[in-house]
């Protein structure tokens, strides 16, 4: 069976999605992320060096453009300017790239989403042509006017980025996709492989994670079970779950028996 995730008109095996922050060196980096069979990996363009600072080391020489989908995001932008300024520097920085993920920050304690910043930085990339993969609280109502806007995938946080909290509301999840055209991935609170799987079987396109494998006591075992319980996620939501009852029903039926 081809199960395939397409996103701005590319096609993708893998429905895990990788950053690239929190590990020891770029060694683990790498080790964790061709583990994780990832095949887009984000990059923070206002932490991370792929090419504007010359002279220090370049992570795209660890995570090759030729081999992966680099995904620049906008982490640590407060502002939609500031936002859209970081996504014009990756452009530059990565040959007229234009697939970016956006998320605009509400404070540094929660690290929330400021969805009044974030519309207005969606609207100003999308007219400019980005295809913009968008990081946003879990309201139905603003993830179906981010699609509305033209936005190619829309990212809600399953909890707070780093907190490894998982998914902590999983009816506003299932609200959001209910009404979705475009691919719907969990972006942040993911904490081990159990919640990539609830995420997957709800029916969510794809998840992205950083800390939950980059903070393991084992980053590239953890990887490689994330990339399981993804897979697992996936195949248990296509096959449809049995239905959920009050009683027992034994295992073998009681018709046809012999005594």
């Amino acid at each position: 069976m081809t199960d395939t995730l397409s996103i701005a008109g590319k096609t993708y095996s893998s429905r895990l999605l990788v950053g690239t922050g929190k590990y020891r060196d770029m060694a683990e980096t790498k080790a964790a992320i061709e583990t994780s069979g990832a095949e887009i990996v984000t990059v923070a363009v206002r932490r991370t060096n792929i090419g504007q600072n010359r002279g220090e080391p370049n992570l795209l020489d660890v995570i090759s453009p030729d081999r992966f989908t680099i995904l620049p995001n906008t982490a640590g932008c407060y502002t939609a300017d500031d936002a859209v300024r970081t996504c014009r520097l990756a452009r530059e920085l990565l040959d007229d790239h234009r697939l970016v993920k956006l998320e605009v920050l509400g404070d540094e304690k929660t690290l929330y989403p400021n969805i009044t910043e974030t519309l207005k930085a969606a609207e100003i990339l999308v007219a400019e042509g980005f295809d913009v993969m968008v990081y946003t609280s879990d309201d139905p109502i603003v993830a179906k006017r981010l699609e509305d806007m033209g936005c190619v995938a829309v990212m809600p946080l399953g909890s707070l980025i780093g907190s490894g909290l998982g998914i902590v509301n999983p009816y506003n999840l299932r609200i959001i996709l209910e009404q979705a055209n475009v691919p719907i991935i969990v972006d942040a609170g993911v904490g081990t492989a159990s919640d990539a799987a609830v995420a997957m079987e709800l029916g969510c396109a794809g998840v992205l994670m950083n800390t939950a494998i980059a903070r393991a006591g084992n980053p590239v075992l953890m990887a490689s079970a994330m990339k399981k319980a993804v897979e697992a996620g996936r195949e248990a939501f296509l096959a449809g779950r049995m239905e959920k009852k009050l009683y027992a029903t034994a295992s073998s039926p009681l018709e046809g028996k012999f005594f």
